[in-house]
Formats: C-alpha cells, sequence, structure tokens
C-alpha cells in the first residue's frame, strides 16, 4: 500500500513544536511500520494563509501525482485552498487530517474550508468532539468523517515532590493558550509555596510573551513562574519527570496530546473543560477523573482549584492515584496509525 502525506515545512522544526507536528510524524512512522510506502511532501508556506506562489507550488505537488493516488493532507495546509484541492480532487483520493477546524478563525477561511472538505474523499479529526463540530457546522456526511485520537508513548512514572508544589504547563506561549488566566491565578495564590515551569514556543507572539512578563514582574511573582521556551525530547522528560500537576488553562484545544502525555507519567491535570480537553483527560477504570476540569475564562475557578491542590494532601493522592490508573488505558501510536491506516485503505476501495 502506499500513500503521500502533504505536509508543513516546519513539522520538524524544533523551535516550533506542535501537536500537529508530532501527531503527522508519528503517523508517517506508524504507517511505515506497518509497510505502507510513505511519501512525504514537506511544502513552504504561510499555511492556513499562503501567497500565490505558495499555492502554486502545492498545486504542482498535487498535479504531478498519478490518478488515482491516495494523498493524506494536514489540514492546516488543505483547508483553506479549494481553489487547489477541488479540480485534484475528480483524480486524486484526497483525505483531509483536520487537527483544528479554521471555523472559528475568520468568515473567509470558514467558507474556504468548508469547500475544502466538501471535495475531500474522506476526513480524519483527532476527536470525537471535533468530529462533531466539523459534522454541526459543514453538515458533511458522517459516513466520510473518522476520528483517530492522539496515542501517547510509554513513559516512566513522574518523581515530582511531597508538597505538589512543582507545577507544569506545556504549550506555546500565545493567547489562545490561557497563560495571562494562568497568571492571574498565580497572583492570588503567591502565599502558597509553588513553582511553575512554562515549556513551549515564545515566538508564536511576542508581544504577548511581553505583557506576561511585565504582569508577572508587576504581581511579584518572577521568582516563581519560568518560560523556558520550546524543549523537546530528553529535555521535556526531564520536565515532566520533576512535575507534580499539569496546568492547562486553554482556550481551545481540538484534543490536548500534552494531557495524555501527563497522564502516561502519572501527572494529575488541572485543565479547561473545553473542547475535546474532557476526552483526553478521560477517566480511571473506577470511574474517577485523574484531575480537576474548569470552567473557562475563570481564573478565580484556576486559583480556586490550585489552592485545594496545594492544601489538601487527600486531594493530591487521590488524583495521583487515578492518573495512575488512567494511564493503563492510554492507547499507543500503533493505535491511531492502524485507525489511519484503515481510512486509506478504505477510499481506495469505495471511490
Amino acid at each position: 500500500m502506499s500513500v503521500h502525506i502533504v505536509l508543513p515545512n516546519d513539522i520538524d522544526d524544533p523551535d516550533a513544536p506542535s501537536g500537529g507536528n508530532i501527531y503527522d510524524r508519528k503517523i508517517i512512522q506508524g504507517l511505515s511500520a506497518m509497510g505502507w510506502s510513505v511519501h512525504e511532501h514537506a511544502v513552504p508556506g504561510s499555511w492556513p494563509r499562503p501567497n500565490g506562489a505558495e499555492r502554486t507550488n502545492l498545486a504542482d505537488v498535487l498535479s504531478a501525482l498519478p490518478d488515482g493516488t491516495v494523498v493524506l493532507l494536514d489540514g492546516l495546509v488543505a483547508s483553506a485552498v479549494p481553489e487547489v484541492l477541488v479540480p485534484q480532487a475528480r483524480r486524486l483520493l484526497l483525505v483531509i487530517l483536520v487537527h483544528m477546524s479554521l471555523a472559528d478563525e475568520s468568515a473567509d477561511l470558514e467558507l474556504r474550508e468548508r469547500q475544502a472538505l466538501s471535495a475531500a474523499s474522506a476526513i480524519v479529526t483527532t476527536s470525537s468532539w471535533s468530529r462533531q463540530r466539523l459534522l454541526d457546522v459543514y453538515a458533511l456526511p458522517a459516513e466520510r468523517v473518522f476520528t483517530a485520537p492522539p496515542g501517547v508513548d510509554a513513559a516512566p512514572l513522574a518523581i515530582g515532590s511531597a508538597d505538589g508544589s512543582r507545577l507544569l504547563c506545556v504549550s506555546a506561549v500565545a493567547p489562545h493558550k490561557g497563560h495571562d488566566l494562568l497568571v492571574r491565578a498565580r497572583a492570588t495564590i503567591s502565599d502558597r509555596s509553588w513553582t511553575c515551569v512554562c515549556v513551549g514556543t515564545l515566538r508564536r507572539d511576542p508581544g504577548f510573551v511581553d505583557t506576561l512578563h511585565q504582569q508577572i514582574r508587576d504581581h511579584g511573582i518572577a521568582d516563581r513562574i519560568s518560560f523556558v521556551g520550546a524543549v523537546t525530547g530528553r529535555g521535556l522528560d526531564a520536565q515532566y519527570a520533576a512535575a507534580d500537576l499539569l496546568v492547562l488553562p486553554t482556550r481551545g484545544e481540538t484534543y490536548g496530546m500534552v494531557v495524555t502525555e501527563a497522564l502516561a507519567r502519572g501527572i494529575p491535570v488541572l485543565a479547561t473543560k473545553i473542547n475535546g480537553v474532557p476526552e483526553a483527560l478521560g477517566h480511571a477504570p473506577d470511574g474517577s477523573r485523574p484531575g480537576v476540569l474548569i470552567p473557562p475564562e475563570d481564573p478565580a475557578a484556576l486559583a480556586d482549584a490550585l489552592r485545594s491542590w496545594l492544601d489538601t494532601p487527600a486531594l493530591r493522592d487521590q488524583l495521583r492515584r487515578s492518573a495512575r490508573e488512567r494511564r493503563t488505558t492510554l492507547t499507543g501510536w500503533a493505535d491511531t496509525s492502524a485507525l489511519i491506516a484503515r481510512v486509506l485503505s478504505d477510499v481506495r476501495v469505495t471511490r
């Protein structure tokens, strides 16, 4: 079996890691391990708003493929260029992998995504929430939209600390990830003992980063919160190993791969109850939640949850037990790759 995979050209950029890029790379590795012949096409562009030359380059890549070729396209590249995809859909088997819908970005991107997804032979989403969102917004045929949740690599249990004071946030530092809410909440619990390491690229919105640093200084907690930039590999493993609690005050998350990365190490999670996050958090076999979900845009609720975590050893023990039990139910990337492989195989048969 053969597949051509079209990706953003920054897929392996160590300074800008993202859940979507990690997912893409894991799927490429997984399909290859299953015996698929995988052909990568990393296309440069300011996706999802490419310029004319970048659109033309993508069109040239697709035009060079023989009729009937199965093509898996990262949605960041594909969803906003229907003028490229629609003509090619008449002869290629296009499968779009939607990491994040463009429906909430702007009206013009929503229209473009609607046209692009309508032309696809199949669509893969990374959460049940995301699948339902696409069905609701675009009225797509349900039989063409599939879910392949991210897997997670096995990892050793985190060491953490006795008092639960080591907090960790892993996400790109940008407004939609809610770091400003994190700073506001932390400022109200400065009388407790805690530190917080924020791991994630600082390149997305430098102005936002500058504002955060100023707020931290204004609140007098600059010695408590550190922004260490993008960290991958062993460096990221070390950050998880030292952590007691993952904090994710996001304003929107299709799934939340960092949630399962924390759970794979037995680390409880404090996160926003929004979009696909509850799905990623899941439940332990006994039905308990391996973390705490709070309302979005609510720094007071975030502060209260942090205060409870820091002040209540019994709560920490309970959440740690639940996280360790949830750890046993997590699925790996081989499962995700198998789901993708099934979709790719089926489009060849049903076309």
